[in-house]
């Protein structure tokens, strides 16, 4: 497994391996790679000639109260886990390279990152897009992956890569969960006991709504409101939004229509904030 640090460098290799004929996958990560991550090397390598994975904790993405600091970095550890799941380049630039001084460019995508986490971090998605152009631009990939769970983060990536032409799929792979059903995130290991216990009304909800729908229920209302039901029985759990949207442009439906809708939720656990959706 190679690994990259300079634009320059991964510019000429993937140019290089295109040449060749070899389809490239992207999977962007900001490291602290754990079981969901591992999924999405695994799938990308099912897929593609040469995965290369981008390990890259971009400072854009951060809102004026989150604290870049305080994000989980276990770089030696996740050269492991990429190594083992097949991944054959890992692209690690830096933030001086990646946005040199002066550095003055950005790219807003306007519609699918309105709803949901837009209106609480109003300048996440334009750090995502921005970093991604740049990405795609670099390297050209025929597909990017991303997790189920990042559903918004992949829909907003997917109408900016279409506006512009990038040529590259975006594959989305299901979430992966652990044993007690959260889903996989770097959040996961600050839990204490008692606060993965009120976590786990993320899970509880989602399966919950997962049922009514599969059983013929088709008001937002009523799936909103049990969901709603269930988090709101947790203490620490306070609610961010519960929305059920269309699973392309993330816009609020009228209808749960199964396979074009999904139920999101977004809450804190004390200063934990969690993200987690079911596809209806």
């Amino acid at each position: 497994m190679q690994k990259i640090e300079s634009l320059a460098e991964m510019r000429s290799v993937a140019a290089q391996l295109k040449s060749q004929g070899k389809t490239l996958a992207l999977v962007p990560t900001m490291g602290a790679l754990h079981a969901g991550q591992e999924a999405l090397i695994r799938a990308a390598v099912a897929r593609a000639d040469v995965v290369i994975v981008a390990i890259f904790v971009n400072p854009l993405q951060f809102g004026p109260n989150e604290v870049i600091a305080n994000y989980p970095r276990s770089f030696d550890a996740d050269l492991r886990l990429c190594a083992d799941s097949g991944a054959h380049i890992v692209f690690a630039p830096s933030v001086e390279e990646m946005y040199p001084r002066g550095y003055s460019t950005f790219l807003t995508e306007d519609q699918t990152s309105r709803a949901l986490c837009g209106p609480s971090r109003p300048t996440h998605f334009r750090g995502v897009t921005t970093m991604m152009a740049k990405f795609f631009n670099l390297i050209r990939p025929d597909f990017a992956f991303y997790g189920q769970k990042t559903a918004q983060r992949a829909a907003v990536v997917r109408k900016m890569a279409g506006d512009l032409h990038f040529g590259v799929e975006i594959v989305v792979v299901p979430t992966v969960r652990e044993t007690d059903g959260l889903a996989h995130g770097v959040r996961n290991r600050e839990f204490t006991a008692s606060q993965r216990q009120e976590a786990l009304a993320f899970s509880k909800a989602l399966k919950k709504v997962k049922e009514m729908s599969d059983s013929g229920v088709r008001s937002p209302d009523r799936l909103i409101a049990e969901a709603t039901h269930i988090l709101s029985q947790h203490r620490r759990v306070r609610i961010i939004y519960i929305s059920i949207v269309d699973i392309v442009t993330m816009e609020s439906v009228r209808e749960a229509v199964p396979g074009k809708t999904m139920l999101a939720i977004a809450a804190w656990i004390d200063e934990i904030r969690l993200i987690d959706n079911v596809v209806l």
